[in-house]
């Protein structure tokens, strides 16, 4: 009998205590993380949107179009997958088919993988024939995937570097799109950590603003 009480005993506390658990980690716990991130961060905790205008409140523009995050890279290439000389182009990405969210990864390749030998001659050939500069100054972000495969940042090297040619791809003064790049740097956090990035959504959306 003293076993069973026991048994009995114990079920309940454990009963008691999943049910107090579940709703204070299961209900409670996310109510207030929402609320907080919805009214201190609405635009971090909603994904960083950015609208076609480059505003971000509400996350999109006066028509209520999104076209992407400031927090995950994208293509600006066609159909085929051959980058369009009017955009700046991101860093290679091998997440998926390329700045996929669901598949997130780097390649995992090492430096005498030839695989990647490979695909970083095919990057040097496309890049020096499309803004004519040569294989020793391209930057290696140019070249190389990021660990997550969804970077949005480039560095300013590799952003200057993309001047030019999309400067006479759209008939502007390649001195108005270098003073727009130097505009999108982002400096290091804290002044000290990380290197100075230019996030390649928001660049081609005010390039794009630029050109109206």
């Amino acid at each position: 009998m003293s076993s069973t009480r026991t048994t009995a005993r114990n079920f309940w506390v454990a009963l008691r205590a999943m049910v107090v658990l579940t709703v204070a980690l299961g209900v409670i716990y996310p109510l207030a993380i929402t609320v907080i991130g919805q009214t201190a961060l609405p635009w971090q905790a909603n994904g960083s949107r950015l609208g076609a205008t480059g505003t971000t409140a509400n996350s999109t523009d006066a028509t209520g179009t999104t076209v992407g995050s400031a927090l995950i890279g994208q293509s600006f290439s066609d159909a085929a997958g051959v980058p369009l000389p009017e955009w700046f182009q991101p860093r290679p990405s091998a997440a998926g088919d390329g700045y996929d969210a669901s598949a997130s990864s780097g390649s995992n390749w090492g430096p005498e993988n030839p695989d990647l030998i490979a695909a970083i001659a095919q990057r040097k050939s496309q890049i020096t024939a499309a803004d004519g500069v040569t294989e020793r100054s391209i930057p290696a972000d140019a070249l190389t995937a990021s660990s997550s495969g969804l970077d949005p940042h480039i560095s300013p090297e590799n952003a200057r570097m993309q001047v030019d040619r999309v400067a006479a791809a759209r008939g502007l003064s390649p001195r108005r799109v270098e003073a727009l790049v130097e505009s999108k740097i982002q400096g290091r956090d804290f002044g000290v950590l990380g290197d100075p990035i230019v996030n390649v959504l928001q660049l081609n959306i005010a390039l794009q603003e630029m050109d109206q």
